[in-house]
């Protein structure tokens, strides 16, 4: 039996690593700058703000530390 695609959601991606993972705030950064678009200025209406960072950044992937 064939493989099954599992359909694409709208809240999810799959990042460079294969991993299944929300659409977030890093995501929508990325997509811009990959866009060639200008960023929002801070505190101009719909930037996100330092409390969105914050939250954004409890979810993040941790970085492996290295071996010596």
């Amino acid at each position: 039996m064939p493989k099954k695609k599992k359909k694409s959601s709208k809240k999810y991606h799959t990042t460079k690593d294969g991993r299944r993972a929300k659409k977030g705030l890093y995501y929508n950064i990325n997509k811009k700058r990959k866009s060639g678009k200008k960023m929002r200025k801070k505190g101009a209406k719909g930037a996100p703000t330092a409390a969105a960072f914050r939250k954004s950044a409890k979810t993040a992937k941790k970085k492996k530390k290295k071996k010596k």
